[in-house]
């Protein structure tokens, strides 16, 4: 397999879920203002979105969008347990996160990071932003991840929560969401992710 990533974007999601689930797999980086993977490729030619991540089977299918590869990659290592079984409630739940940090989080970030958006749409963007941070550091109040334990939800999140300090958002309203930052960062797969990145040295 091969992850194609953006440092610090969406594909650390990912990359953080590959390294917790001890798979096997190559990693390349991506221009995305050029969109040049760093052989020199057109990514467009890998994925027409254009966008991380993007993960390359060996049998030569390419899976796109962050929510469904960890998925994927969680069922590939069940022992892992980063994503209960089919059938249990408890997978669900941890689905219904990826989709809520995907919609709720994730999306309202992109006012902030866009040089076109006009002041009234980064305020907005902040405002949701705060209303859905509320809910998050409500729910973790009193515990350690998302769910009972770690799962690609809580890879998904941490990543998420690391561009606050991109768009000069402060998490200081929340010190539960800044200590759940450090106890997810300071999981060894995830430090040897963001290493990979050249997020830490």
């Amino acid at each position: 397999m091969k992850l194609y990533f953006s440092p610090g974007a969406c594909s650390l999601s990912p990359h953080i879920v590959l390294r917790e689930a001890g798979l096997d797999f190559t990693a390349e980086r991506v221009d995305l203002r050029e969109k040049k993977t760093a052989a020199g490729e057109d990514f467009r030619a890998i994925n027409p979105k254009g966008y991380v991540p993007a993960l390359a089977l060996d049998d030569g299918t390419v899976l796109t969008e962050g929510a469904a590869i960890v998925q994927y990659l969680a069922d590939l290592a069940p022992a892992a347990g980063l994503l209960p079984p089919v059938g249990d409630v408890a997978r669900y739940k941890v689905i219904a996160w990826l989709s809520f940090i995907s919609s709720e989080l994730h999306k309202n970030y992109s006012p902030l990071f866009n040089p076109a958006a006009t002041d009234d749409m980064k305020a907005h963007g902040r405002k949701m932003l705060g209303l859905r941070l509320d809910y998050v550091a409500a729910q973790l109040a009193g515990r350690d991840y998302l769910e009972t334990r770690f799962s690609v939800a809580d890879a998904y999140l941490f990543t998420v929560l690391g561009w606050a300090d991109v768009v000069k958002l402060s998490l200081a309203d929340w010190p539960v969401l800044g200590e759940y930052r450090a106890r997810i960062a300071a999981r060894p797969a995830v430090q040897q992710a963001m290493r990979d990145e050249g997020l830490l040295k």
